[in-house]
């Protein structure tokens, strides 16, 4: 995983609520055991129509819209436990989701993906959107060490992350790679055990 520490970048905005995994990645398209290419079939059922044509509406088709943060309605990630989802969000560029809820599944999917889930509060996520609708390339910064999220129209909150994950997405470790780190002080403890 690609390491996480500071991210600058103007945010897409999602207003909708209970925005669940079929809807992130629909099932017909989780044949696939690798982690690439699912961005591109990303909200497929809302950015394409039934003749594969972009849905001109749909924000991910907006040219407006660009950057690496997601900002969702709540209770985003919902449904299936698929972790399709998180990758893929990842795949298709984005660092960062930000909502006011969020499933637990997903959200543990996320972060073992190296995908930032934010959780605000409510009035928080109405305040980012209200920022992205009145200045659609406002910058919004996530400094993971400090866990702040700001934006350049006086937004500064700070946000909760498990530590051990936290430590993780710094690093650009995934679970085997935080073990693999500690093979040393593994090794260490082995040889120090009494043996019968």
């Amino acid at each position: 995983m690609e390491k996480f520490k500071l991210l600058s970048s103007p945010a897409v905005p999602l207003p909708i609520e209970d925005i669940d995994t079929d809807q992130i990645i629909p099932a017909r398209f989780l044949k696939s055991i690798s982690r690439e290419g699912f961005g591109e079939n990303l909200f497929r059922d809302w950015r394409y129509d039934k003749a594969d044509k972009p849905i001109k509406d749909f924000v991910l088709n907006n040219n407006i819209y660009k950057g690496e943060i997601l900002v969702c309605g709540r209770n985003f990630g919902c449904g299936s436990s698929r972790e399709h989802a998180a990758w893929s969000l990842a795949d298709y560029g984005f660092k960062v989701v930000i909502s006011s809820f969020f499933a637990d599944i997903f959200k543990a999917n996320a972060l073992n993906n190296g995908l930032l889930p934010i959780q605000v509060s409510d009035a928080v996520l109405k305040r980012i959107f209200i920022a992205i609708e009145n200045s659609p390339y406002c910058l919004f910064g996530v400094d993971l060490e400090n866990q702040v999220l700001s934006n350049n129209q006086e937004l500064h909150v700070k946000f909760e992350i498990d530590a051990y994950k936290k430590e993780c997405l710094l690093k650009g470790y995934d679970d085997i790679d935080y073990l693999l780190s500690m093979l040393s002080e593994i090794e260490d403890f082995e040889n120090k055990q009494i043996t019968f």
